[in-house]
């Protein structure tokens, strides 16, 4: 499975920056508000819908059909690719040219990189030897990899191209992004399963909103941009996704699909409003001749964001997690009033139970660990979510230094019959 996996991450990669560099090609003008829109819709509704498909096709048949359902989908979109839209010929002299070691250093860097955060807060940092020395890999091989990119002629990620300023901030607006797109995708879920105790399919009906309100934001989006500076768009979508980490953050260990439907309208809804003029702003700025290399890197930064917001949402939860049992737990004492009644109550309860006469304490004793410990977590995922919404923060406050982006219409003579795409 983690052979697959790898090779299925090596083959997706690619898909998402040919989509986005081809809609900035195909699509001129106007058009390219409604392009981005789609497809920047696409990418971000696909996680959000995922667990519900997969929660129903997990509690329906079993969790191999998770795989299984792809491969109609699949071999449709590889037969019909080639039969519906225009592609250009391979070049394959382009494989003895390609940056082969800017690949690997990259894959290095990244690689220990996300070791290095995902296990960290379990290994005690850097008092591990096995996280300290991935993260001295990872900046040797990133500091390498970053010298190699500005100096060979074609890297396979255009570091040059952030002296754009467009570029630059377009980068990190689409590293926010996928901070704010996974790591909601990953805290939620868990918390609806762990916390609440719901099975895959209540999880996946209890989100079901986000997706929901993010296609109603699509032809919302495409009316605006229509009338509005799309820069004063993004911030809108950018302060309305902060707004709903914010409102995330007043969760209780209760909260199911009622009490979490505003904050995910709020957080669903304007994902279009900050995905497409990302694009917009941040790719058509460059010249033609460098969007192929810079593309990746747009597109890396997005989900190299969601790689480090979920590892590092899962140390906040580990590290805060174990805080605040502490806290709760330094409060649960004799002289603790409401505990004593409330273990006294336990106690009686739990003295029925056939056993030893102690049976009863340890099972009563348990029973407070346990509602500690849902407590705690509880309160973890709210700072999760907080630090979350500081970087949607910042993020909203830098999209004024965006400059706009003059869209010039370009008239091609033919089109592919059916698809309305120029041809190349």
């Amino acid at each position: 499975m983690i052979l697959f996996r790898v090779l299925q991450g090596a083959w997706g990669a690619s898909m998402i920056p040919i989509v986005f560099t081809s809609s900035l090609h195909y699509f001129q003008g106007p058009r390219r508000v409604y392009s981005a829109a789609v497809v920047g819709t696409i990418a971000s509704v696909a996680p959000t819908l995922g667990p519900i498909i997969g929660g129903w096709i997990t509690d329906t048949w079993n969790w191999h059909w998770l795989f299984y359902v792809n491969l109609v989908p699949g071999l449709g979109i590889t037969f019909l690719t080639p039969l519906l839209v225009d592609i250009d010929k391979p070049d394959l002299r382009l494989l003895k040219d390609a940056d082969y070691p800017g690949i690997a250093l990259m894959a290095i860097s990244l690689g220990t990189l996300e070791y290095v955060l995902e296990e960290g807060t379990r290994w005690n940092w850097f008092d591990d030897r096995t996280i300290k020395s991935c993260a001295w890999i990872a900046g040797i091989s990133g500091i390498l990899f970053v010298a190699r990119s500005l100096t060979f002629a074609r890297p396979v990620v255009d570091l040059r191209a952030l002296t754009n300023r467009n570029f630059s901030i377009g980068c990190f607006l689409s590293f926010v992004t996928g901070i704010g797109i996974f790591s909601t995708i990953y805290l939620t879920p868990l918390f609806l399963g762990y916390v609440r105790g719901l099975s895959a399919w209540q999880t996946g009906i209890a989100i079901f909103s986000t997706g929901a309100a993010s296609l109603i934001g699509v032809p919302i989006y495409i009316f605006l941009a229509r009338k509005f500076d799309i820069r004063w768009l993004m911030m809108l979508g950018l302060g309305s996704f902060g707004l709903a980490m914010w409102s995330y953050s007043f969760i209780t260990h209760d909260w199911g699909a009622d009490q979490l439907l505003t904050p995910q309208i709020l957080r669903g809804l304007p994902q279009v409003f900050v995905v497409a003029p990302a694009v917009n702003l941040g790719l058509a700025s460059l010249p033609p001749e460098r969007l192929k290399y810079a593309s990746g890197l747009f597109n890396m930064m997005r989900n190299l964001g969601g790689a480090v917001g979920i590892a590092v949402c899962g140390a906040i939860l580990n590290a805060r997690t174990n805080f605040h049992f502490v806290a709760i737990a330094s409060n649960l004492t004799p002289a603790n009033g409401a505990m004593a009644g409330l273990l006294d109550g336990m106690v009686e309860r739990y003295g029925a139970l056939p056993g030893s006469p102690e049976a009863g304490h340890v099972a009563a004793l348990k029973q407070l660990w346990q509602l500690a410990y849902r407590e705690a977590s509880t309160l973890a995922y709210a700072d999760a979510f907080r630090a979350i919404m500081i970087a949607f923060v910042i993020a909203t406050l830098l999209v004024p230094l965006l400059r706009n982006v003059a869209t010039s219409v370009r008239v091609h003579p033919k089109h592919i019959t059916g698809t309305g795409l120029p041809q190349h």
